[in-house]
């Protein structure tokens, strides 16, 4: 990878991370939906909000490329469907927790996924990290080991978050191609469970009669494409440890969002896990800037 991808990289990534913070404030406004509501609609939403871009962008034939070659190939076909799964869960548990009250435990398992893209990294792709990328990974581990010691257990939704997302990242990496052809074919998997979800909650009609709600849904599509899709391109033009390390920007701002927007609370002994972290993301920030740089340069 050379540093080109590898800035545009750090600025999708980044960019992203905004993006998901501000998706976990925004759920407020789509009450009274609940969290299985709100992400069947997003699942749909964003379905034609992609689809319009590569309609726009004339990459229909690419598409229709992508589809033959997913579903012709049986071990693609397999990972292309786990994949979707594992997606489809993880939006939809990024949805729920803040309309249930468990968005600090969420953003606990995005605190915990960049230690665990970053040992997928170092162990399965065999990559190195610099002295910068070994401090900041030190921080964030004391900060997550402060937060075992005070918990004693990490919680169903930390856990899905920490675990879930690695597997879908490695068998991403093994399809070659290009990722908003492969993030569409994942929507269109999905497109059927979201419409099985609205008819079982049987909210449609309340839905639709909501006059604020045509506007707040395709918003939620088109944030959610852009947000997903600079997310996913970031995972392929990064190495594996430096994508990882820089997941501690959105769980840093769904924190703030939690506290400001949702109205949890941050307790003083949980300093203790956040203060590491904090400074784990401004050793990361340090180092990217270093790496803008040498791009420069």
């Amino acid at each position: 990878m050379n540093h080109h991808e590898i800035g545009r990289g750090i600025g999708l990534s980044v960019f992203a991370s905004a993006l998901f913070a501000f998706l976990s404030g925004y759920t407020r406004l789509l009450a009274p939906l609940d969290g299985l509501d709100i992400f069947a609609w997003r699942i749909l939403c964003t379905t034609i909000a992609v689809l319009a871009l590569i309609a726009w962008r004339r990459h229909g034939a690419q598409l229709r490329a992508a589809c033959a070659e997913l579903f012709g190939d049986p071990r693609k076909c397999i990972a292309l469907l786990a994949m979707a799964a594992m997606l489809g869960i993880q939006q939809w548990l990024f949805l729920w927790a803040p309309v249930n009250g468990r968005a600090l435990e969420v953003s606990l398992g995005y605190f915990l996924l960049p230690l665990a893209m970053v040992l997928v990294g170092r162990f399965y792709y065999g990559e190195r990290l610099d002295l910068l990328q070994r401090l900041a990974v030190l921080c964030a581990f004391a900060g997550v080991a402060h937060e075992l010691w005070m918990t004693r257990a990490f919680s169903w939704p930390t856990l899905l978050v920490a675990l879930g997302y690695p597997p879908y990242f490695i068998l991403r990496r093994r399809i070659r191609l290009d990722s908003l052809m492969i993030f569409a074919v994942e929507l269109l998997v999905l497109v059927p469970a979201a419409i099985a979800a609205l008819a079982f909650s049987g909210s449609f009609a309340a839905t639709v009669s909501a006059p604020a709600m045509y506007l707040l849904l395709p918003g939620l599509g088109v944030v959610s494409m852009v947000a997903l899709a600079c997310y996913l391109r970031a995972g392929k033009l990064l190495p594996m440890g430096l994508f990882g390390i820089l997941g501690y920007v959105e769980p840093v701002l769904l924190v703030l969002v939690a506290m400001a927007v949702l109205g949890e609370s941050l307790q003083m002994a949980q300093l203790g896990t956040y203060v590491p972290i904090w400074l784990s993301v401004a050793l990361t920030a340090l180092h990217s800037v270093r790496l803008m740089r040498r791009r420069a340069n």
